[in-house]
């Protein structure tokens, strides 16, 4: 009963939150082109991270670099939180890339040969060289040691569709098909931490924040203050964006803005 009340109460305070409109202020600072690439995000380097037909490219102020590989087709999505070893995660041959800082290849494993259990969906990469995988076969929540090729199931199988997932070192973040929002750490523990808005694209920034966008409005959630805040920006259509260390990065599919921002 406890747990619907809260679930009740949290949906509409962000409902109500939402309509008041209150607002984050911006202040622009640069404005790139894209070339046909796919803007992924930036590190706390200043390095940059693009996908375009299916090559990585890491890109600083006076050096790029790129990664390819054609026999594993499309790259399902990339992990750079630790820029010197960075995952690109291959869902149609269930196989993981690590790369180094270079881009050279460090490892590479494939999870059918390793367990033919394991039907990778989701990958980060965790704490104490391990990876954080979500197994569609069992709906489980997984540690693989990418050094031991060894992994081990936390928490019980998740019951709901997931609809998002994000992580770090040492929690992996999920959101389900009733905009739940949980973590759960490397222990096996799991939190429920707020039931958000409906939203078509987000960012989690911590387990207090994470930023979404619905309606082509961009928004920052923040369960410490229990309100939600419309962030002030010029773009009224954009397929994406990336937040980092207090610059949020609004890409289209020709430019790249990057806006100082402080959220609460």
């Amino acid at each position: 009963m406890i747990k619907k009340f809260f679930l009740l109460f949290s949906i509409l305070l962000f409902c109500d939150s939402l309509a008041q409109n209150a607002i984050l202020k911006t202040q622009l600072l640069q404005t790139e082109t894209l070339n046909d690439k796919v803007f992924k995000g930036f590190d706390g380097l200043g390095n940059q991270y693009f996908v375009k037909t299916n090559v990585f490219i890491k890109q600083s102020e006076t050096e790029a670099w790129e990664y390819k590989n054609v026999a594993l087709g499309k790259i399902s999505s990339v992990d750079f939180i630790n820029p010197l070893k960075i995952i690109l995660f291959y869902e149609d041959f269930n196989t993981i890339i690590l790369l180094d800082n270079q881009l050279n290849e460090i490892q590479k494993l494939n999870l059918f040969d390793i367990d033919n259990t394991i039907f990778a969906s989701k990958i980060g990469m965790a704490s104490q060289n391990q990876f954080w995988i979500y197994n569609a076969l069992t709906q489980q929540i997984m540690l693989f040691d990418y050094l031991k090729n060894t992994s081990k199931n936390i928490g019980n199988p998740i019951q709901e569709n997931i609809k998002f997932t994000q992580s770090d070192f040492n929690y992996f973040y999920w959101v389900d098909e009733i905009n739940n929002w949980y973590s759960i750490d490397i222990f096996g523990k799991i939190t429920l931490l707020a039931n958000i808005p409906p939203f078509e694209t987000m960012q989690i920034v911590d387990n207090q924040t994470l930023l979404f966008v619905k309606d082509n409005t961009l928004y920052c959630l923040s369960t410490k203050t229990q309100s939600v805040f419309e962030i002030q920006i010029v773009e009224k259509s954009f397929p994406n964006f990336y937040f980092k260390d207090q610059i949020l990065a609004i890409f289209t599919d020709q430019q790249i803005k990057k806006y100082k921002i402080k959220l609460p």
